[in-house]
C-alpha cells in the first residue's frame, strides 16, 4: 500500500492536470474558432452570391428596360416618320385638288359650256324623276340655262316617257365664279342644282361637286400615279 503522497508529487499532478485542462481548451478554442470561420465564410460566400445575383438581375432589368426605351423610340420614330409622310402625300394631294379646282372656272368660258349645262341638267332629271323641279344658276349662267333646258327637257321625256315642269329659281343663286368676284371659299365654278318644289330631295350637279365625286372615285388611281403601290396593302381590287 502506498504511503501518502508527497507535497511535490500533488503539485506535479495539479501542473499537468491544469496544462490538460488548458490543452483541451485551446484545442476546443480552436476547433470553435475553425468552425466559426468556415461558417462565417460560407455565410459571407452566401451573402456574396446573393448580391451578385441581385446585381446581376438588376442589370439584366435595366437591361430590359433600356431594350424596351429602345423599340418605343424607334416605333415612334417611324410612326412619326410614317406620318410626315402621309402628310406629304396628303398636301400634295389637296394641292392638285386645289390646283384642279382653280382650272374649274374656264369650264364656263368653254364653247361646249351650254351642252355641258344641258348634260348636267338631264343627269339631274334622271336623278330625279319629279314631274316638277326647281333650278338654281349662277346668276352669271342664267340665260345660258334658260337655252339649255328646253331641250335638257325634251331628252328627258324621250328617254323616260315622263314629262317635267322645270322652273329657274329667279330669287336664289349660286354663288358666282372667282372670275365674276366670287370668293375663293364660297364661289361656284358653274353648273346647276336640281331640287323637288318642297326643296326635300336635292341634287347638286355644279361643276364644284362633279369634281369632288370623280376625285373621290379616282382618289386611288391618283395616289397609285403619283406615289405608286401602297408597302403596307396587301390585296387589291
Amino acid at each position: 500500500m502506498s504511503g501518502p503522497l508527497e507535497d511535490d508529487e500533488v503539485s506535479k499532478q495539479l501542473d499537468n492536470m491544469v496544462k490538460f485542462i488548458y490543452r483541451e481548451a485551446e484545442e476546443k478554442a480552436a476547433e470553435i474558432k475553425a468552425k466559426a470561420t468556415e461558417e462565417a465564410d460560407i455565410e459571407k460566400a452566401k451573402i456574396v452570391q446573393e448580391r451578385k445575383l441581385k446585381i446581376m438581375q438588376e442589370f439584366e432589368t435595366k437591361e430590359k428596360q433600356i431594350e424596351v426605351k429602345k423599340r418605343i423610340a424607334y416605333s415612334n420614330a417611324l410612326n412619326n416618320s410614317r406620318l410626315k409622310i402621309l402628310k406629304a402625300r396628303e398636301e400634295g394631294i389637296q394641292k392638285l385638288l386645289e390646283e384642279a379646282h382653280a382650272r374649274l372656272f374656264s369650264v364656263s368660258k368653254d364653247p361646249n359650256y351650254k351642252q355641258i349645262l344641258q348634260d348636267l341638267l338631264l343627269q339631274a332629271l334622271t336623278k330625279l324623276e319629279e314631274s316638277k323641279v326647281n333650278v338654281i344658276a349662277r346668276k352669271q349662267d342664267v340665260s345660258l340655262v334658260q337655252q339649255a333646258l328646253p331641250a335638257a327637257v325634251e331628252e328627258y321625256k324621250r328617254r323616260s316617257g315622263r314629262a317635267v315642269e322645270a322652273v329657274i329659281d329667279s330669287n336664289m343663286f349660286l354663288p358666282p365664279g372667282v372670275d365674276a368676284g366670287g370668293k375663293q371659299n364660297e364661289s361656284c365654278s358653274g353648273g346647276v342644282i336640281v331640287s323637288t318644289i318642297d326643296g326635300k330631295i336635292i341634287c347638286s350637279n355644279t361643276l364644284d361637286a362633279r369634281l369632288a365625286i370623280a376625285f373621290e372615285q379616282l382618289l386611288p388611281e391618283i395616289r397609285m400615279s403619283l406615289y405608286g403601290p401602297s408597302a403596307t396593302r396587301k390585296f387589291f381590287d
